[in-house]
């Protein structure tokens, strides 16, 4: 057989391997969208405006990579979006309130975080009851906690102010510095995020745990017969929830200086709606972490776009519920077109 012939009967693999890719569909969907809002609004495609899309884009990507990888495990996290308050609230409370030294306050956050993480995993484990009643458990005492305690110790719903205590800098530095560069102003939001998504891809596609993502997420019962540590998979990446809250809320803390304790409520569903757009099933056992990036910048290049063009911004959740809608209907067909294989 010649080469020509090879390459022939190659093609069509090839194609069906790209086509079947689960952040195909986000991929086409981000050059839609950045096509629609490049020719209806001027400034969208303005170097300065680039980097509020970014900006925007990073702030749902630093947890849409772990929430993507916790679906394709087959689980949901209801409580990410107010764990990222908890985290700025904890890591301010604990600075202003026994140290005065922010580095200690940064710290002890991680821990409450990682914590609320392992006891989401654990409770999985132990229970067996569905993710979705465990951490929507989880979401309605952190709720009440972060308002609870705030009032309790600072007497209002909001932290007091902390850019004057020792490490102030260093850590604003960390998780809330900015450079420009030829009139591109990158936050560092998404240097943190591009780290997140190179270490969130290696390990799904590069290592036995990822594997172990892909089996727990597709057939727990079966991944467990084959010797599949499923629970402590599970924990892992709830811990890993846990440890992108911590990174947002101290984000959010050394940006702002203060922060309500109302604040994070609804985002886990724009994370959950990220990484759907991305590839990632409902059901789990397929998706992406790059692609769960895709669903990121849609949302950043959406958001920013519709004040751009001047549209009426009533109408951003309908744009994100079509867009939820056609992806997982897209995903859906995608996946059982790669399961039937070639006829």
């Amino acid at each position: 057989m010649s080469t020509t012939d090879l390459l022939v009967q190659d093609r069509p693999a090839a194609l069906r391997r790209v086509l079947a890719r689960p952040e195909l569909g986000a991929l086409i969907a981000a050059a839609a969208v950045f096509l629609v809002f490049a020719a209806v609004a001027e400034p969208f495609l303005r170097v300065s405006s680039l980097g509020t899309v970014l900006y925007a884009a990073s702030t749902i990507g630093i947890m849409a990579v772990p929430v993507s990888l916790l679906m394709i495990g087959g689980e949901f996290d209801l409580s990410a979006g107010v764990l990222v308050t908890t985290a700025a609230l904890t890591s301010s409370m604990v600075s202003y309130q026994l140290t005065a030294v922010t580095w200690v306050g940064v710290l002890v956050s991680l821990l409450v975080t990682l914590a609320v993480g392992g006891f989401n995993g654990w409770m999985l484990s132990r229970t067996k009851l569905p993710s979705f009643i465990v951490t929507l458990g989880t979401f309605l005492m952190l709720t009440g906690a972060n308002l609870g305690v705030t009032k309790l110790v600072s007497g209002t719903v909001s932290t007091k102010p902390i850019s004057d205590m020792e490490g102030f800098g260093a850590c604003r530095w960390l998780f809330a510095s900015e450079v420009t560069v030829c009139g591109l102003t990158i936050k560092a939001t998404v240097w943190w995020w591009l780290g997140l998504l190179l270490v969130g891809s290696w390990v799904l596609l590069r290592t036995r745990f990822g594997n172990w993502i892909f089996a727990v997420g597709g057939d727990a019962a079966a991944a467990r017969a084959v010797g599949v540590p499923v629970a402590r998979t599970k924990t892992v990446l709830y811990l890993g929830v846990g440890f992108g809250a911590w990174v947002l809320g101290q984000h959010l803390l050394f940006s702002f200086d203060t922060v309500q304790s109302g604040e994070g409520v609804g985002n886990e569903l724009i994370y959950i709606v990220a990484a759907v757009i991305g590839g990632c099933l409902i059901t789990g056992g397929y998706g992406s972490v790059v692609g769960s990036a895709l669903g990121a910048l849609i949302f950043g290049m959406a958001s920013k776009g519709i004040i751009y063009a001047q549209w009426n911004p009533d109408w951003f959740k309908f744009f994100l519920g079509a867009m939820l809608l056609l992806a997982a209907l897209l995903n859906t067909f995608v996946k059982r077109r790669a399961e039937r294989g070639p006829r």
